[in-house]
């Protein structure tokens, strides 16, 4: 009479990681086209106006935005309550204006397109705007866009 044998030891076959760069690949590729980067920190603190005639940019990177308003609560304590203007990472006065728009424009493809997107706070002064266009002006800048949210 003929006995069954057990086989010494089954073993489970090893887990297949050839499709594994392919998934990680694939969820990578997800995440660098769904996500935007903030190019700015914003070192101001400023409340949209509302309007009722507003219009959507269309090219975003011919766009080259100035933020208008106190500091933020964290750097209020160094640089006081007043208003101020803030060109990419740092503040600035408004005759540096001039050369942060010749700066933006040398590094787009058609400067002819170059748009300069004001971010004001509701309660700035008129005069402080009116500053910076004065300055716009002056260096050619003439296509000018004030940042608002509809008005319900």
């Amino acid at each position: 009479m003929a006995g069954f044998k057990k086989k010494a030891s089954r073993e489970m076959p090893e887990l297949s990681t050839s499709s594994l760069p392919d998934l990680i690949f694939t969820i990578l590729f997800f995440f660098m086209m769904v996500t935007t980067m903030r190019e700015v920190t914003l070192k101001v603190k400023f409340t949209v106006p509302s309007g009722t005639e507003l219009e959507k940019l269309e090219h975003k990177s011919d766009v080259s935005f100035i933020y208008v308003g106190p500091p933020t609560d964290n750097l209020r304590g160094q640089f006081g309550t007043g208003t101020r203007i803030q060109l990419n990472d740092r503040y600035a006065d408004t005759r540096e204006v001039m050369d942060f728009v010749a700066q933006e424009r040398q590094g787009m493809q058609d400067q002819t397109k170059q748009v300069i997107s004001i971010k004001a706070d509701v309660y700035t002064q008129m005069g402080i705007i009116t500053d910076i266009k004065e300055v716009l002006r002056k260096s050619y800048a003439l296509k000018l866009n004030y940042s608002a949210s509809q008005r319900n």
